[in-house]
């Protein structure tokens, strides 16, 4: 539920609670649940869960809790909905609460190509806030009120590599990736819980 100050400051609410409209799934339907007023992965194939609407700069708020070695990701930007690894930019969301150092696919990343400057995610069970930024060609993770990501997009031009000289798995750069689409959430092994998803436009 939006708060009447984030009423007043535009805000929406990509999920009412109660159930999945304005989402749909890539896979099997009963992947996906409405489970005490979050999103549940229920590990029954569900591969995707999308918005129907698609959204180019805006803020994105979303909680999620998983369980012991979930893999996950939010994808924002999706643009082909048979391709989301090479049409969207991936946020991770893994269960690697204490690992150091941070890699380009721990928790808050910007899955193999930006890894978070400093690993905050809390431990298994415990709810994660998060807040993803998509501001023209750059993309911010704030991840428990601490900013871990800052990607400028323009500077990955060339397919398969990072600005560091290392190697992604994307068949194009990150430069020309979509910068529309839709708000994917991840079925990749282990539960995983998302509530209080809201957006904002810029």
């Amino acid at each position: 539920m939006l708060s009447e100050s984030e009423k007043a400051e535009s805000w929406i609410s990509l999920f009412d609670g109660t159930t999945l409209n304005g989402w749909r799934a890539t896979g099997e339907t009963k992947g996906w649940m409405v489970d005490d007023g979050s999103i549940l992965c229920t590990l029954q194939g569900g591969k995707y869960l999308y918005t129907l609407e698609q959204f180019d700069d805006f803020i994105l708020a979303i909680d999620f809790k998983i369980t012991p070695r979930t893999n996950s990701g939010i994808f924002v930007r999706w643009g082909d909905l048979n391709d989301a690894v090479h049409t969207g930019i991936e946020i991770q969301i893994l269960d690697t609460h204490g690992k150091t150092p941070t890699g380009t696919h721990d928790c808050g990343a910007v899955y193999d190509a930006l890894a978070p400057t400093r690993n905050v995610c809390k431990p298994t069970g415990e709810w994660n806030h998060t807040v993803i930024t998509c501001d023209k060609n750059i993309i911010t993770v704030e991840m428990n009120d601490e900013k871990i990501v800052e990607a400028d997009l323009d500077l990955w031009t060339t397919p398969g590599m990072n600005p560091d000289g290392t190697k992604n798995k994307f068949r194009d750069s990150l430069k020309d990736m979509p910068r529309c689409g839709h708000i994917g959430l991840q079925d990749h092994g282990g539960k995983i819980w998302f509530r209080n998803i809201k957006l904002k436009r810029l």
